[in-house]
């Protein structure tokens, strides 16, 4: 097992090479999408660079549903295609690559109508099964048919009115977050270079061709001028925005289209299965994590500030009423420990027609173009593809002779944490008892690190404090924030708070709790100062305050500008 890390080393290392040497290929954008477009690179034995001006993840990939799905919806809209490649790669992850990040998930489908919906969906989920069986034979059981006594059974929280019996699929989970920083790891390990809160400020451009890129270290301002054989702009909702930087009026037009999320806790929805409903617009998932369920998403069109967009009242009270509308014992506003709200950067069809484009319509199937010579953008998509996106990019910008000598390997690539998991967990109660730690607790480091475990109990031996649980966040150890400092490559309170943990909508004070721990254990890794270590709690708590405020906010402009009160929480520097 190879031993991968991401650090302020490893970083300030990476930018120095990029610039150093030529690259075959620089990526932009630093979430799911350039994450896999590094691995794949990297992994055909290409010299690769990648940057990203905010956190790993921080934009949509630590935002989306935490779903790894064919798009049952997609089937309705007769999009075979779209649905077989996606479960074509819910099989790889849930079976090769991610076995560690990526479980099978059961939802309940509530009917309410005697025969005809059921044979109807019973066709389209046969359909969607059978799909799958053929993508990926196995990865997931098909579906079952059930009564309604048997579905109250399954989940008693359903009211008796709102069905008369159900169908239960399988679909599967993941933490989003989770799963980028495992595929930059591995995409370390195959020799890419890989610095996140490093900003493109400028594409090189040598006559008409873009040749490389002017980047800046946003923790110290250094600039580095790194060059490179093609340029490839992964950044999503920020598409357009890199685009421009070539100069360029070409490339790919991105609408932004909001989905908010809301948290609430285990006991509050008593089911066995996760719930899948049907609504005006799309469709609603409640979907069972250990601690909580997460209930989403909304689908509208955005057009404020693409850093920090929230969820405001209007947008929480549509999912509680959707949600509301099956339960027997109706959700409230009270019953809400967490909330976050994300960006789909979903491809325009063409020249928007004002209002009248309904961000529902719109393709979520990926294309890649040249925006300008030696600038590849990929854009659209959904996470569960992430990996064809990325080897399509890579084919495209490589040319179909070159990419034929150097054909994508991904699909046989298990990521960090995957080699060993099954062994690992099969042994977890001799672990337990080996590393002084419950069986319930080595269950959760097994499903969010995998055979990486092994890493933190080499960090809890150099340092046995690291054993203890956070006293106010139990379910984490300290080794996990030394983890994501030294292994992860957190530079900041934010990132350990909102994307290595989940604290930032897992409790209802948003982590702030467990903040001050956490800081300590970072300030003493990362060398900062007491100045830096209020500094960073201070922004943090300004964050929090800033979007608790938007959240009772009805208007999506009013809220908006809630959260820009607090910009530049995420401009700090190394202590």
């Amino acid at each position: 097992m190879q031993k991968t890390q991401l650090s302020v080393a490893t970083r300030k290392e990476s930018l120095q090479k990029m610039a150093a040497e030529e690259l075959d290929i620089l990526v932009i954008g630093g979430g799911v999408t350039g994450a896999g477009t590094a691995l794949d690179a990297a992994s055909r034995g290409l010299r690769v660079g990648i940057v990203e001006a905010q956190d790993w993840s921080s934009g949509t990939s630590s935002r989306s549903s935490k779903l790894v799905h064919g798009g049952l919806r997609y089937l309705y809209q007769l999009n075979f295609a779209l649905v077989a490649e996606s479960l074509r790669e819910r099989g790889l992850l849930l079976t090769k690559t991610a076995p560690h990040l990526v479980k099978a998930q059961p939802f309940l489908w509530p009917l309410k109508m005697p025969v005809i919906e059921r044979a109807y969906s019973a066709v389209g989920v046969g359909l969607y099964d059978a799909i799958a069986q053929f993508a990926h034979k196995g990865s997931v059981p098909i579906q079952r048919h059930h009564t309604k006594k048997g579905s109250l059974k399954l989940a008693p929280a359903l009211s008796e009115k709102a069905l008369i019996g159900s169908l239960v699929y399988y679909d599967a989970r993941v933490d989003d977050a989770r799963l980028v920083v495992n595929l930059l790891r591995t995409a370390a390990g195959y020799g890419a270079l890989a610095a996140n809160r490093a900003q493109v400020v400028e594409l090189i451009k040598e006559g008409e061709r873009v040749v490389g890129a002017l980047v800046r270290d946003v923790e110290d301002g250094t600039e580095y001028k790194i060059r490179a054989k093609r340029v490839i702009n992964s950044t999503g909702v920020w598409t357009e925005e890199t685009q421009k930087l070539s100069g360029s009026t070409g490339g790919l037009k991105v609408l932004a289209s909001k989905g908010i999320h809301i948290v609430v806790p285990k006991d509050k929805i008593d089911s066995s299965v996760g719930l899948f409903l049907r609504t005006e617009k799309s469709v609603l998932f409640i979907i069972p994590w250990k601690r909580y369920w997460i209930i989403g998403t909304t689908d509208t069109k955005y057009h404020e500030d693409l850093r920090e967009p929230v969820a405001n009242k209007e947008d929480i009270q549509y999912l509680l009423d959707h949600a509301n509308s099956v339960l027997a014992k109706p959700l409230t506003v009270d019953d809400i420990i967490g909330t976050f709200a994300g960006l789909r950067p979903l491809l325009q069809p063409g020249t928007l027609d004002g209002d009248k484009t309904k961000s529902t319509k719109v393709s979520r199937e990926h294309t890649v173009t040249e925006a300008a010579p030696g600038l590849c953008v990929i854009a659209g998509g959904k996470l569960t593809s992430y990996r064809k996106m990325a080897e399509d990019v890579v084919d495209f910008a490589l040319g179909a002779e070159r990419a034929k000598q150097l054909p994508c390997l991904t699909t046989n690539i298990p990521l960090s944490g995957a080699t060993g998991y099954e062994e690992m967990w099969e042994d977890r109660r001799a672990i337990a008892g080996e590393n002084q730690l419950s069986v319930e607790h080595v269950e959760d480091l097994l499903d969010r690190y995998g055979s990486d475990v092994s890493y933190l109990f080499e960090l809890i031996n150099e340092e046995p404090t690291l054993r203890e649980s956070l006293k106010e966040a139990p379910e984490y150890l300290r080794a996990e924030i030394a983890f994501g400092i030294k292994y992860e490559g957190a530079l900041h309170l934010e990132d350990l708070v909102r994307r290595r943990t989940r604290l930032c909508y897992e409790r209802r004070d948003r982590g702030l709790a467990a903040a001050e721990e956490i800081a300590e254990i970072a300030a003493g890794i990362l060398g900062w100062s007491d100045e830096i270590k209020r500094e960073e709690l201070e922004n943090y708590k300004r964050y929090c305050a800033a979007e608790k405020k938007a959240e009772e906010m009805q208007d999506e402009v009013e809220a908006q500008q809630e959260m820009l009160k607090a910009d530049g929480i995420t401009e700090f520097k190394i202590g």
